[in-house]
C-alpha cells in the first residue's frame, strides 16, 4: 500500500505547480473562446472547469488538459446566432440550443468510445501529425496577435506597444533561462508572477485579464458554482425539428472534438513516451460534454497549448489536470480580483513559448528527404488547419495519404509468364490485388492468344476486396467463354474464403492440393520462422 501511494505521489509537487500555471493560462483562453462563440464568459469558464475536471479523472491520457477551445467555438457562432433568431429579442434562445447541442455532441462521442472508434486515430500518418502540430502552432500564434490590439481592434502604438512587447519578451526570457539555472521551479508560473509583480507595483497601464473581460462586454470574472440548466427543457422543444437543427452541429462538434483530443493524446504520448487509451478518452470527453451541457457550459475538448504547458511544467499525472480545473473554480469563486490583475502580456509570452515548443521545426530539415507526396500532405494539413479547421485538415490529409498509398500499391502488380512442359501457360502474380490494381491486372492476360490450359499463381499476391473478386470472376468467365480451362493456384486461406463465399464457381477452378513449399511458408509464417531458426542451429 505504501509503495502504491509513493508511486502515485512521486510527481505530486510538479503536478500541483504545473496545474496552477495551466489554470492561469486557461482563464483568458476560456473567456476569449466564449466571446468567439457569442456567449457569456462564465459559459466558457464553466466548460473549462467541468470538462477539464471530468477528463482528468476519467480520461485515457493523464497529463492532458481539456477545456473550451477555439476549434469548437468557431462552429458554435452560427449555431448560437441561428438559435437566437428563433426566439424573441433578448430571450437568448441560442444559448439553450447550444447546451442541447453540447449534450448531443457528448452522446455521439460516448458512442464512438463504446464502439471503440478511437483506435482509428492510429490510421493518421506521421506527415498528417506533423502538419497538424505545425498548423495548430500557427493558429495559436495568430490568435495571440489579437492581444496586441485595443478594444476597437486597432494595433497598439508608441509606448503601449513597446511595453507590451517588453513584457512578452521578459516572460519568454524567464521561461527560456530559468530551466538553465534550476529545473525545480515551474518556469511558466514564475514568469507570470514576476511580470504580474512588475505591472502591479510599477503601476503600468497595460491590458489585464480583467480589462480583457470588460472590453469584450463581460462584467467581470466573478461567478458562482455551475447551476443545473432546467430552462433547457422549458425553452428547447424536444421534437424532430429541434433534432434536425442541432444534429448536424453536434456531429461536426463531436468530430472536431475527438480528432483534436485524440491527436493531442498522440502528441502527449510521444512527449512522455507513454501510451494513452483512446477509447477511454472518447468516453470521458463525451461524458464531460453531457455534464457540461446540463450545467451551463459551452463544451470542450483537449487543448494542445495547455497540455504542452502542463507537460513542459512537469505535469504527468491526473493530479495536474484536477488541480488546474479546481484552481480555475477557485479563481472564479474567490480569487477573481487577483486573477483580473494578471497582465495579458504574461499569458501571451507563455503561449508564444508553447508555439515554439509545438512547431515541428524538424519538418524543415526533412522536406528534401521524404517523398514528395508526404511533403504535399504536411504542407496541405498545415495550411488547411489555419484556413479552415482541424477536422477538415486532418480528414483531407488522411484522404490524400490514402489515395497516394493506393496509387503506389496499384503500380506494384506484376505478372511473370512462363510455359510448362505440357503446354500450360502460367501467370505468376506479384503484388496486392485490390480496386486500384484491377486495370493493370486485367492487362496482363491475353485470353484470345493463350493456349487451352492456363494457370494463375497467386503465391506472391493477396485478394483484398470486392473489386478483386469481381475481376477474377470475370477473368474465369472470359477463358471459359473462349473454350479454355483456367486454374487458380496458391491462393491464401483468407483469399479462398472470400472467393468461395462470393460464388460456387470458384470451387471448380481453385486448386486445393498444393505441393509447393513456397506456398506453405507464405501461408504459415510460424513455419518459416521455425525453419529459419533450425537452419541457424
Amino acid at each position: 500500500m505504501t509503495e502504491f501511494i509513493r508511486k502515485r505521489t512521486a510527481n505530486a509537487k510538479n503536478d500541483i505547480l504545473s496545474g496552477i500555471t495551466v489554470a492561469l493560462a486557461l482563464v483568458p483562453e476560456a473567456v476569449a473562446f466564449a466571446f468567439v462563440a457569442g456567449v457569456d464568459p462564465l459559459v466558457g469558464l464553466y466548460a473549462a472547469f467541468m470538462v477539464g475536471l471530468i477528463t482528468s479523472v476519467f480520461g485515457g491520457r493523464p497529463g492532458m488538459i481539456s477545456g473550451a477551445t477555439g476549434a469548437l467555438a468557431v462552429v458554435m457562432v452560427s449555431l448560437v446566432a441561428e438559435g437566437n433568431a428563433m426566439g424573441a429579442e433578448g430571450e437568448e434562445l441560442g444559448l439553450y440550443y447550444l447546451f442541447a447541442t453540447v449534450i448531443l455532441m457528448g452522446v455521439i462521442q460516448m458512442l464512438a468510445g463504446v464502439f471503440k472508434l478511437g483506435k482509428f486515430v492510429r490510421l493518421i500518418p506521421h506527415p498528417v501529425m506533423m502538419g497538424f502540430v505545425n498548423g495548430l502552432a500557427i493558429v495559436i500564434f495568430l490568435s495571440q496577435l489579437g492581444m496586441f490590439k485595443d478594444a476597437n481592434g486597432d494595433w497598439f502604438t508608441g509606448n503601449s506597444m513597446w511595453i507590451m512587447i517588453g513584457l512578452v519578451a521578459l516572460t519568454m526570457g524567464i521561461m527560456f533561462g530559468l530551466p538553465k539555472l534550476t529545473k525545480k521551479l515551474p518556469e511558466a508560473l514564475i514568469a507570470i508572477l514576476v511580470v504580474s509583480a512588475i505591472v502591479i507595483f510599477g503601476n503600468l497601464d497595460v491590458a489585464t485579464v480583467g480589462s480583457f473581460i470588460r472590453d469584450g462586454g463581460g462584467e467581470g470574472l466573478k461567478g458562482g458554482l455551475p447551476q443545473f440548466q432546467t430552462d433547457i427543457f422549458n425553452k428547447v422543444p424536444f421534437n424532430l425539428e429541434t433534432i434536425k437543427f442541432i444534429f448536424p452541429y453536434a456531429l461536426i462538434l463531436a468530430a472536431i472534438g475527438l480528432i483534436e483530443s485524440l491527436m493531442t493524446l498522440n502528441l502527449v504520448d510521444e512527449l512522455t513516451e507513454t501510451r494513452g487509451n483512446t477509447n477511454k478518452e472518447c468516453l470521458a470527453q463525451g461524458g464531460a460534454n453531457i455534464v457540461t451541457g446540463f450545467f451551463g457550459g459551452m463544451g470542450g475538448c483537449a487543448m494542445i497549448g495547455q497540455s504542452l504547458i502542463n507537460i513542459k511544467g512537469g505535469g504527468r499525472g491526473r493530479l495536474s489536470g484536477i488541480v488546474a480545473a479546481l484552481m480555475l473554480l477557485v479563481f472564479i469563486l474567490f480569487a477573481s480580483g487577483l486573477i483580473e490583475q494578471v497582465p495579458i502580456a504574461a499569458l501571451v509570452g507563455v503561449m508564444f513559448m508553447v508555439v515554439i515548443g509545438t512547431f515541428a521545426w524538424s519538418s524543415f530539415r526533412i522536406l528534401n528527404k521524404i517523398p514528395l507526396s508526404d511533403v504535399i500532405v504536411l504542407v496541405a494539413v498545415s495550411s488547411l488547419t489555419v484556413i479552415f479547421d482541424l477536422a477538415i485538415a486532418v480528414i483531407a490529409g488522411v484522404i490524400i495519404s490514402a489515395l497516394v498509398f493506393s496509387w503506389e500499391n496499384a503500380k506494384r502488380i506484376r505478372a511473370r509468364k512462363r510455359m510448362k512442359d505440357d503446354g500450360t501457360k502460367v501467370y505468376e502474380i506479384w503484388g496486392p490485388l485490390f480496386f486500384g490494381s484491377i486495370i493493370a491486372f486485367n492487362e496482363k492476360f491475353d485470353v484470345k492468344n493463350d493456349p487451352d490450359h492456363v494457370e494463375v499463381d497467386f503465391v506472391e499476391s493477396r485478394i483484398s476486396d470486392h473489386s478483386a473478386i469481381e475481376a477474377i470472376f470475370n477473368l474465369v468467365n472470359k477463358y471459359e467463354a473462349a473454350g479454355k480451362t483456367i486454374k487458380l493456384k496458391h491462393l491464401s486461406q483468407d483469399s479462398k474464403t472470400l472467393l468461395y463465399r462470393s460464388s460456387p464457381k470458384f470451387r471448380e477452378v481453385i486448386v486445393e492440393a498444393i505441393d509447393d513449399p513456397r506456398y506453405h511458408l507464405a501461408e504459415n509464417p510460424e513455419a518459416f520462422t521455425k525453419g529459419l531458426s533450425e537452419y541457424k542451429l
